[in-house]
């Protein structure tokens, strides 16, 4: 039976709104949810919808409007809210399906600031390696980072980098793991040709991953 979980404790999720079609991210709030979390998905772009081509580094132009000042206090207004609501204790999760959005991005700087508990991130981007590493280990969050075999943003020497910074050299450790699932790419947790065994397996074994870590380490009650 997967745990209930409590209203004192909750899984943030950063919900990147896209066309209607590519609904990716209200599925994965509801897998979250059928696992037994709290979740919320905070609209990060305030209902303006990526465009098409999102996924392409050249539309990176379009986060013009959409920079830390005006997305950082949606994060803010989001927690603040629902810690009147009673809640007191926050792991985040963030997944990065293009080069230039940056919910992975959040996860850090939330536990760098000091308000998340536990961390995940998949196939992250926008982070200044290796200095968001060395700031991350003091921060004593849990962190899981799933990543993959081509990602030209969060490549396999950065890879390597988090490895010896945050797993002093191995991949787990009591406070850090990093999945690694070859034949993927950028965005493989997200989206893919799921008749690429070694892509659907990447997505689901992502998923699973994340919410194995959760429960380790952010249980409900």
């Amino acid at each position: 039976m997967l745990p209930r979980y409590t209203h004192r404790r909750l899984l943030k999720g950063k919900d990147r709104p896209l066309p209607s079609r590519w609904i990716w991210n209200r599925l994965l709030c509801d897998d979250f949810a059928k696992n037994g979390f709290r979740v919320v998905g905070v609209d990060l772009f305030n209902g303006d919808p990526a465009p098409v081509d999102a996924m392409e580094a050249s539309t990176c132009a379009w986060l013009s409007k959409h920079g830390t000042d005006v997305t950082r206090p949606r994060i803010d207004n989001v927690i603040a809210t629902l810690k009147h609501q009673g809640i007191k204790e926050f792991a985040a999760t963030g997944y990065i399906a293009s080069v230039c959005i940056q919910s992975a991005r959040y996860v850090f700087d939330l536990a760098f600031d000091g308000i998340i508990k536990v961390a995940a991130v998949s196939h992250p981007s926008l982070l200044k390696i290796p200095e968001d590493l060395h700031k991350f280990k003091q921060t004593k969050v849990p962190l899981l980072i799933n990543s993959c075999e081509i990602d030209q943003v969060f490549p396999i020497d950065s890879q390597a980098q988090a490895d010896v910074i945050l797993g002093g050299g191995l991949t787990k450790t009591d406070l850090y793991r990093r999945e690694y699932f070859d034949g993927c790419t950028h965005g493989f947790a997200v989206r893919g040709d799921m008749s690429n065994p070694k892509v659907k397996a990447g997505k689901e074994g992502a998923f699973k991953a994340i919410v194995w870590f959760f429960l380790q380490y952010f249980p409900q009650t």
